[in-house]
């Protein structure tokens, strides 16, 4: 690894040298491991901790297969896929594995006793498969999560509605949290070339799910002078949402948790902030009852920063916790565009909010490639930022994923593979002048 990593370093290697780069057999990577899937049994969601499940493993360079890519790992990130999978909740991600396995030959590879994890990437590419043209060795690269295989007709228009979609690094193997990863060659996309390989990894998978989810067609379709309400205005989906409304002329209520990340919010122009905590939010009565009273303050207190207009759009990812509020608050005829439940799965709202109003609730996973292209683009163009607050060493990966389960964390939470350090890896350093201040918005809360 460390003549590979000499010459990403170097500054004058030639796509020829790279390409002639002699692979290891193995390298290092970021795993759980199929038979401690019980490890953490009997245990609440809270206690179970990634750093008990999260192993630095030695493993085999896998096959390089058809349109695919070997990348070399600069850096990645953590997202909560991650610590899902490192406290084996819903299910455990073997199961996933499993299932992939039973696809074809080359996908077999990926059924594994462990599952290296990880859903972005910001490196540089080894190697190309048959059939790659796009892309070669040498290439600064960043990843997106979708894999998909476009064999049925489904995913044409879509690639989302792809019946074999999955995500990598989650729902299959040798992901980003690792010094080599393999992807499918329509994962990649240039590397920003004003950023740090560390800030460049951040964005991917969040950036993504919060372009489609509030931007595209496939989403929300917001249009300016809407107003959006994003729960979580400061986290690693809320703070690009909240990025997203203000450049395309929106109006973002930023729902956060507390002071420290209602000032990150105003740090990236948004004026419009509810405390939930401070103000004493509280939508259940108890487990099984939610309290209408609330969601009435609640809606009353959203006109106060608005003018006297209720929401068109809300960014929904909490789930049943914030949901049943989230559809009362929405105007007539607006949108709740949901695309997680990081406070349970089971929603519950009352319908009569949604169907005599013609609301909608529109369901939203990640990004296609275009979707994701596009995200990823305006990161290159500095018209949205990296929202990255600290960065780990590889060595490290679970306690980064036990700061995100806790929710200990601001913004997206790096992890450093290949690079020894941080910082590396600009090429224009003054484009970055230019943006610096928002780039660091995070790091220096």
């Amino acid at each position: 690894m460390n003549q590979i990593l000499d010459a990403i370093l170097a500054s004058d290697t030639s796509p020829e040298d790279f390409a002639a780069l002699p692979l290891p057999e193995s390298y290092r990577a970021v795993t759980v491991h199929k038979d401690e899937v019980d490890m953490f049994e009997g245990l609440e969601t809270r206690d179970k901790d990634p750093r008990k499940s999260l192993h630095l493993d030695e493993v085999p360079l896998p096959e390089l297969g058809p349109g695919e890519a070997l990348v070399a790992v600069m850096a990645s990130s953590v997202n909560y896929n991650s610590v899902w999978t490192s406290i084996f909740e819903p299910l455990s991600t073997f199961g996933f594995l499993e299932r992939y396995g039973r696809l074809s030959p080359l996908a077999k590879r990926h059924d594994l006793p462990y599952h290296i994890i990880g859903s972005d990437l910001a490196g540089v590419v080894l190697r190309t498969g048959v059939g790659v043209n796009s892309w070669k060795p040498g290439d600064e690269v960043v990843a997106h999560c979708l894999s998909v295989e476009l064999e049925s007709a489904d995913g044409h228009n879509d690639t989302m509605l792809d019946p074999e979609q999955r995500i990598w690094g989650f729902e299959t193997n040798f992901g980003g949290l690792a010094e080599i990863a393999l992807v499918k060659s329509n994962q990649l996309m240039p590397k920003p070339d004003h950023l740090s390989w560390e800030e460049a990894a951040a964005p991917g998978l969040v950036n993504s799910t919060a372009y489609r989810q509030l931007v595209s067609q496939n989403g929300a379709g917001m249009k300016q002078g809407d107003n959006v309400l994003i729960w979580g205005a400061s986290g690693g989906l809320g703070s690009y949402a909240t990025q997203f409304a203000l450049a395309g002329g929106a109006n973002p209520i930023c729902v956060v948790s507390s002071e420290e990340k209602a000032e990150i919010c105003r740090r990236m122009g948004a004026d419009a902030i509810i405390d939930r905590r401070a103000e004493g939010y509280r939508f259940w009565k108890d487990e099984h009852n939610q309290d209408p009273k609330e969601w009435k303050r609640f809606g009353k207190r959203i006109r106060e920063l608005t003018g006297g207009e209720d929401v068109d759009i809300v960014f929904e990812h909490p789930g049943r916790e914030t949901f049943g509020a989230s559809v009362y608050v929405t105007r007539k005829g607006g949108t709740i565009v949901t695309c997680a439940s990081t406070s349970g799965y089971e929603h519950s709202y009352d319908n009569r909010y949604l169907w005599m109003s013609l609301k909608r609730i529109v369901g939203s996973h990640f990004a296609n490639y275009r979707e994701a292209w596009e995200a990823n683009r305006l990161i290159a163009k500095g018209k949205i930022h990296p929202t990255l607050s600290k960065s780990y060493p590889l060595e490290e990966t679970g306690q980064a994923a036990h700061d995100v389960h806790r929710n200990i964390h601001q913004g997206k939470v790096g992890v450093l593979a290949l690079a020894p350090e941080e910082g590396l890896g600009v090429r224009d350093e003054e484009k970055r002048a230019k943006h610096l201040e928002a780039i660091n918005r995070f790091r220096n809360v």
